[in-house]
């Protein structure tokens, strides 16, 4: 059985503005506030994924916005928001700013075949180590919520394009503009023989599958780590008859091929704060004894002060990347740290007062797979799948109870 799914899939009604509708994933600009609130002005008072989704920019307000989300899902169910889409996949083309076009399928995934502990032989397995740390917030965020709403990405190892490139569109349901420089959205439901063509070339890419790893999550893998644990806590409390179709046990994501030219894996860059550049520094260079800001032939990165750029070599044996020998450090000295997206951001925030930025050079996502299969997860943070502003936006919705 595909380890991609049919799903009963919410899209918005007719008369939905799309544009107001569709935001960007909730843990983007979290440094940024004022990108959310240009978002909540552009919005209004218009039916939007952000009543429905928590921007981590504003985790602060607690409780008070989780019941919020909780009652704008129930309001939008029964004001007729949403329309149900009854044992489906979508196919999606999302044209970015920078004029390509990646091309993905929405459909679930069953949580039993994901793990998301170090060393797993899952068919789906994070890319990134998972901070246990950061599970439970979410978890209080999801555990009453009645819908969940995507930006979980999944990628396949498929370098010969047997499943979405060469993909029969059938019927166009959405075709809108995203707002933030998101670029455009085509929403495509796939008729029921296209749709199990689909599933039946996912079966044979996964009795392919080396190391038994099918899909490795390409963003969300914290947001996929708490659909998991939702559903371990739920299903000690069923009985196991009950388990098979509970809602909650199957989670809806967007599947993409690793081999799409136009899927671009990006750095995600580190800014520290409160703190001070020299002895930042200093204490790095210290921490790996044999580290320069000569090149040695070391892992390349770069520290950012004010208008100031050093570049600084990492020599550390047990990393193979100068994100893992930096996040190593920074979380050694128990630094206060935000993950960023885009070298301007970085430089921007890095001018502030007890700001020092890192820029980080970007990984090929060639390497992604074997790596996973070889090393495990990669250091958290390790990439992205394209800038900020290329994120997964929210459009489409499950059921979940």
């Amino acid at each position: 059985m595909s380890s991609l799914k049919k799903a009963d899939i919410l899209v918005p009604a007719k008369g939905v503005d799309l544009t107001k509708w569709s935001v960007v994933a909730c843990d983007q600009y979290t440094s940024q506030p004022e990108y959310w609130q240009r978002v909540e002005k552009l919005v209004g008072g218009e039916p939007s994924t952000l009543n429905l989704v928590y921007p981590e920019a504003f985790l602060s307000e607690g409780d008070e916005r989780i019941e919020k989300i909780n009652s704008a899902m129930k309001k939008y169910e029964e004001d007729g928001v949403f329309e149900e889409l009854l044992g489906s996949l979508i196919y999606v083309e999302r044209t970015m700013e920078n004029g390509k076009t990646r091309k993905g399928i929405v459909g679930c995934v069953d949580l039993e075949d994901y793990d998301f502990s170090k060393g797993s032989k899952s068919k789906i397995r994070a890319t990134e180590g998972t901070v246990l740390e950061r599970i439970p917030p979410r978890v209080k965020i999801r555990e009453n919520a009645g819908l969940e709403l995507p930006h979980v990405m999944l990628l396949m190892n498929d370098s010969e394009k047997t499943v979405i490139e060469c993909i029969e569109k059938g019927e166009l349901i959405y075709d809108f503009d995203l707002m933030e420089n998101g670029g455009h959205l085509k929403g495509y439901l796939l008729s029921d023989f296209e749709a199990e063509r689909v599933l039946a070339a996912i079966d044979e890419l996964e009795e392919n599958a080396e190391d038994n790893l099918v899909f490795a999550v390409g963003d969300g893998n914290h947001s996929l780590a708490t659909a998991k644990t939702c559903w371990e806590n739920i299903k000690k409390n069923i009985p196991v008859e009950e388990q098979e179709n509970h809602p909650a046990r199957y989670c809806l994501v967007e599947l993409e091929n690793i081999h799409d030219d136009a899927l671009e894996f990006e750095p995600i860059h580190r800014v520290v704060f409160g703190s001070d550049a020299d002895k930042l520094m200093d204490g790095l260079l210290k921490y790996y004894p044999e580290s320069s800001t000569e090149d040695n032939g070391g892992q390349h990165l770069r520290l950012v002060k004010g208008d100031e750029i050093k570049d600084l070599y990492i020599v550390n044996d047990k990393s193979n990347l100068a994100v893992g020998s930096l996040q190593n450090y920074l979380d050694h000295i128990g630094a206060e740290v935000d993950y960023i997206h885009g070298d301007d951001v970085v430089c921007k925030l890095s001018a502030q007062d007890g700001n020092v930025g890192f820029l980080l050079d970007g990984m090929e996502k060639s390497d992604l797979f074997t790596t996973v299969i070889k090393d495990g997860a990669l250091p958290r943070k390790t990439f992205s799948m394209g800038h900020a502003w290329d994120k997964r936006y929210y459009f489409e919705a499950k059921k979940i109870k």
